[in-house]
């Protein structure tokens, strides 16, 4: 059972409470939708869960819709700083493989698993905004892996079509890899095989790109 977030405290100036009344706000809904659907909770939950009256989430968020987007953000924001990481120096030692991609996603995974289990569900769930932004992060998310592929040398003479197909393909397999174990039963022998599958899937992504010609 997963820790209670803390409510907002009564010291600090005005922006410091308001600040931490935000993150509360956020921090409830993230453990609302642990285990439900964005969509299924309400603002009065929210409200009561970070401490305040119902009326007061408006000087925050201007609807549910909106704290949703933010969600989806910070989330992003978490799964870019894993591939940041996982392609540190890209150009320079060329193909990451899939091992070390793979690895620096699992630690992002296991760390954070509520923000990645929102992302997960609410991709394909019933609140459009939300589920339109997840889409949108997802796509800058692949062009900005296509950006870093163009840097390696041996992709040089790549279009940016290409880069961005084998961008989305990498992206794909690592999403589906995330939504799998979270689903999974928790054993330590069934992370283990969905891990050498999407090591597999990789491998041969890279091997295609490597072997692909350019048509230009």
């Amino acid at each position: 059972m997963r820790a209670k977030r803390s409510r907002p405290g009564s010291g600090g100036s005005r922006a410091e409470k308001k600040e931490q009344t935000r993150q509360a706000l956020l921090d409830t809904t993230i453990d609302l939708v642990d285990d439900r659907s964005f969509g299924s909770i309400s603002l009065r939950e929210v409200a009561r869960g970070a401490g305040i009256v119902p009326t007061a989430f408006y000087r925050h968020f201007a609807s549910m819709e909106d704290l949703g987007v933010t969600l989806v953000e910070d989330a992003m924001r978490v799964l870019r700083g894993a591939l940041r990481e996982a392609r540190r120096d890209l150009a320079g030692r060329g193909m990451p493989t899939a091992r070390e991609s793979l690895s620096t996603l699992l630690k992002k995974v296991h760390g954070d698993e509520a923000q990645f289990r929102f992302l997960v569900r609410e991709r394909h769930g019933g609140v459009a905004e939300v589920r339109r932004a997840i889409a949108t992060e997802l796509r800058l998310f692949s062009r900005e892996l296509a950006i870093d592929l163009a840097r390696v040398p041996a992709l040089a003479d790549w279009g940016v079509d290409d880069l961005e197909v084998a961008a989305d393909l990498i992206v794909t397999i690592m999403m589906t890899t995330v939504a799998e174990l979270l689903d999974g039963d928790g054993r330590e022998s069934t992370e283990r095989a969905l891990v050498e599958r999407a090591e597999k899937q990789l491998v041969m992504v890279f091997l295609g790109m490597s072997a692909w010609r350019p048509s230009h």
